[in-house]
């Protein structure tokens, strides 16, 4: 009888609730802080992405992350694939050259915000009850403050790393990474020669389970597909009749798309992750059961926006474009879907895609990217798992999969494995899934600070 891949023990959910482990370097109270003025000061230059190189670019935030790695003596490359879209790439020495280099990576553009909507201005940077606001706070420019304040106090204190280091803050993550990311990897792969892992955002947050705290590292996410449906037909006057309306055809589609059920299907992540929230809860472990699986999921709070939408492959259309005016029928219609599939679902995803848009409707590809995961086991995952107990004694630390995507898929073009890996202990209750693209978006400055310790510790011990 094949295994079980449910019972993998390489994917079993860590329950460390010890005390402290080995001693290791941690942040300086200084970093601590340089961290929170780091912070503040990357969400004071506005990156916003628009998608279409019509914002501000990235390249006055790359200036200032490479001057921040220059004025303690490495040697940061910066290089830009378009006018103002700017990445910086620096290698911190390690210990052990012989080692493979650990990447650590950010991204220093930010999706648009309104300020009008705001209760801060969301370029103000500015803290209210020791919270900082702005756009970028959790997604991610608090990550790249964390990067910056660790590496700058290692290298001032004139501490090596047991490894390289390759620190790295790429433009245009909001828009799939092509003139970011995944720029660097095809044009300037030399820059992590020798690296095997990464770490970057949307993991290592805590979430309330049952009264314990428990962090989720990310060790897998989804897959994008990001394409556009288009129907063409007769146009003609707006009072005739049209049976070739191409909004008609269009229009069905997108409903037929946006109301499919998409079938659960737990990966060795998602099931890993529910075997641990079970196991704090008292509640039953059933994956063959789509109620007991959503009990389960509603016990880790607020982030069950995040890990519900990982039980299934998901499409949501998201824009219509069609005429130019009332009384005139269009000859073409489009719409662009967001579709994200589990891994291994590519293929299938694609294929029920274009049965739902019908024989009338043209499927064309904007972008996609791999889906991505891993093992939650191996030197690196006890390290970060590790950073964070001796930073939270009694914290529990659990695998989960993103429902987005992260820079690490374009690293996984090298063979480089990604985890997703901010650390921030956040307050009971806090929404914390809903700051990422949301109205409002903020840091408490604690979460911050417990970020850069955690982070200093990992960079020591990994």
């Amino acid at each position: 009888m094949p295994a079980d891949p449910s019972h993998d023990p390489t994917l079993d959910p860590r329950r460390d609730t010890g005390g402290p482990g080995p001693a290791a370097s941690t942040a300086s109270a200084e970093a601590e802080e340089e961290a929170v003025r780091i912070c503040a000061d990357l969400l004071r230059i506005d990156t916003s992405n628009y998608g279409d190189d019509s914002g501000p670019g990235e390249r006055a935030a790359a200036e200032y992350v490479a001057a921040s790695l220059a004025e303690v003596g490495l040697e940061p490359v910066v290089f830009e694939s378009r006018p103002r879209r700017t990445s910086v790439v620096a290698r911190v020495p390690g210990a052990d050259p012989t080692r493979p280099a650990l990447v650590l990576h950010g991204h220093t553009d930010v999706v648009p915000a309104e300020a009008s909507d705001w209760a801060v201005h969301p370029f103000a940077g500015e803290v209210r009850d020791d919270v900082l606001w702005g756009r970028g706070a959790v997604d991610m420019k608090d990550m790249d403050a964390m990067i910056l304040a660790v590496v700058r106090d290692l290298v001032r204190a004139g501490r090596r790393p047991p490894r390289d280091l390759v620190v790295a803050f790429f433009a245009d993550e909001e828009a799939g990474g092509v003139h970011g990311a995944r720029y660097a990897v095809d044009r300037r792969p030399e820059l992590f020669e020798g690296a095997s892992e990464a770490i970057s955002e949307v993991g290592g947050f805590s979430v309330d389970v049952a009264g314990r705290r428990a962090y989720l590292l990310q060790t897998a996410e989804k897959g994008i597909a990001w394409l556009r449906l288009v129907a063409e037909g007769r146009a003609g006057h707006g009072s005739a009749v049209n049976p070739e309306n191409a909004v008609t055809e269009l229009a069905a589609a997108v409903a037929r798309i946006g109301a499919h059920p998409w079938p659960m299907r737990l990966t060795p992540t998602v099931q890993a992750l529910l075997r641990g929230v079970a196991d704090l809860t008292g509640l039953p472990y059933d994956p063959a059961d789509e109620a007991a699986v959503d009990r389960l999921v509603e016990a880790l709070g607020p982030a069950r926006r995040f890990v519900g939408a990982t039980l299934r492959t998901t499409a949501n259309p998201t824009r219509l474009t069609a005429g130019y005016k009332t009384n005139v029928v269009p000859g073409r219609a489009s719409a662009e879907i967001d579709v994200r599939f589990l891994p291994g679902e590519d293929d299938a995803a694609r294929a029920t895609i274009a049965e739902l848009a019908g024989p009338g409707v043209r499927v064309e590809e904007i972008h996609t990217d791999v889906a991505l995961e891993t093992p939650f086991a191996g030197s690196l995952v006890d390290a970060m798992a590790g950073a964070l107990v001796a930073e939270d004694p009694g914290a529990v630390v659990l695998p989960y999969a993103l429902s987005a995507g992260t820079d690490n898929k374009s690293l996984s073009r090298l063979g480089i494995t990604g985890y997703g890996f901010a650390p921030v202990r956040l307050p009971a209750g806090m929404d914390f899934t809903a700051m990422f693209h949301g109205v409002d978006e903020r840091i408490p400055l604690d979460a911050l600070r417990f970020g850069t310790r955690v982070l200093a510790r990992l960079v020591a011990t990994c």
